[in-house]
């Protein structure tokens, strides 16, 4: 498991950072937003799924109690 949050992590920041380099704008607006806030997305995800206790936080609240 942990090498999928690392993964996760890794795009994460890869398209942030493909997000923060684009200079030119005119064109690619949507494409350079799109990066950015999938790649704060995935670096967030990535860093709460790696935290003690997440899986048990998602498993309320996802309604699936064991």
């Amino acid at each position: 498991m942990g090498f999928w949050y690392i993964l996760l992590f890794l795009i994460g920041v890869a398209l942030f950072v493909f997000g923060i380099t684009r200079k030119s704008v005119c064109n690619e607006v949507k494409i350079v937003i799109l990066s950015l806030i999938l790649g704060i997305l995935f670096v967030f995800g990535a860093l709460f799924l790696l935290l003690p206790g997440s899986s048990e936080l998602l498993s309320t609240l996802l309604g699936s109690q064991n």
